[in-house]
């Protein structure tokens, strides 16, 4: 088995010493080289060919989006960000300049060495391709025309599950989305705690709807996006409002998609729209069949557009998906469902 030839850029000496000691556990994993700007990054890249770069962002002399930037125009690599909680705002405009994901800085703990050295071994395995000036997905050559609900609302609820790559797919999804979307979405996006007001700060820029942090016990309403929080789990009640769960140690995936999908399809029945995105490991096939099972409708990002095609996949063996999409036409596709026409030529 070939080695994952990795190189570490940080300003800390601490933070590269440790990341170096966690990922040199590992005998699949080499340490090529370190790097303590973005300057020095950069040159390395193209100097040592790595398989993966682990960034951080706030960096002197070049920071860490400028890096990625060129990194990802001269020679692309997977690069995954890893920051801290209080830079979480500034790392997720990494996402759009080529970064695969996005985690908090490992602790010194045996579960969040293996979470951080799963994660390097899969996005290392990922095809990257040359990315100047941002990677946008969308394509609005799709649009015949600008969707107009006429500020009626819907009695319908989409629910999206992601993961690993979800951030960017997100960031499509509810781009192409108009801001008189007659219904709710709720999101259950895998993260680190502490990390999705960061996500929602972001999404805020890109999208036309309404981006939140869910509360606890608020009624969704339509045109807004609910985003749960990764340190409790999120399901919806039959009387449509926010209830959190508390996660319990032996969780593998904060928060549950599983959990969120479970329950939209028990207050919606056959109303309920399901969306499970990219992501690794299995959260939300169980969760989109039971939307199935109870009359809604179910949708798979499809494996070209995926970063990480694992949680569609399951989904879509288990044979509960009713549409494969790609993630560019994603949206029309939720439109046009919900609308109850083609608004969009999908």
């Amino acid at each position: 088995m070939g080695q994952i030839r990795t190189l570490v850029v940080d300003d800390s000496d601490f933070a590269r010493e440790l990341i170096v000691a966690i990922l040199s556990t590992d005998r699949e994993i080499t340490i090529v080289g370190q790097a303590k700007n973005g300057q020095e990054a950069v040159e390395k890249v193209r100097d040592l060919k790595p398989d993966i770069v682990t960034m951080d962002i706030e960096m002197p002399v070049m920071n860490g989006l400028e890096a990625i930037e060129h990194i990802m125009a001269a020679n692309a690599v997977p690069i995954l960000v890893v920051t801290t909680r209080s830079d979480a705002n500034t790392a997720y405009a990494a996402i759009s300049k080529g970064a695969l994901d996005l985690v908090v800085k490992p602790d010194v703990n045996l579960e969040g060495a293996r979470e951080f050295i799963q994660k390097i071994k899969l996005l290392s395995k990922i095809k990257v391709i040359t990315h100047i000036n941002g990677k946008r997905a969308i394509r609005e050559t799709k649009v015949i025309k600008p969707p107009v609900f006429s500020g009626t609302t819907s009695d319908r609820v989409v629910a999206i599950a992601s993961s690993t790559g979800g951030p960017e797919a997100l960031s499509v999804v509810l781009s192409g989305l108009p801001e008189t979307f007659p219904c709710p979405i709720v999101i259950a996006q895998h993260n680190s705690d502490g990390f999705i007001p960061g996500l929602v700060e972001w999404l805020k820029r890109v999208s036309k709807m309404k981006v939140k942090v869910a509360q606890e016990l608020e009624t969704i309403v339509p045109g807004t996006a609910y985003v749960s929080p990764s340190e409790k789990h999120m399901e919806i009640t039959a009387g449509k409002k926010i209830a959190f769960k508390d996660r319990h140690p032996s969780d593998i995936y904060r928060p549950s998609c599983d959990m969120l999908l479970s329950s939209v399809a028990l207050a919606y029945k056959a109303k309920g729209i399901g969306i499970i995105l990219t992501g690794m490991g299995s959260d939300g096939a169980r969760g989109m069949k039971q939307i199935r099972e109870w009359g809604g409708t179910t949708i798979a990002q499809d494996e070209k557009t995926c970063i990480v095609f694992g949680m569609p996949k399951v989904a879509i063996e288990s044979g509960c998906i009713d549409k494969i999409v790609p993630l560019d036409e994603m949206s029309g596709k939720i439109i046009s469902l919900v609308a109850g026409s083609a608004v969009y030529n999908i």
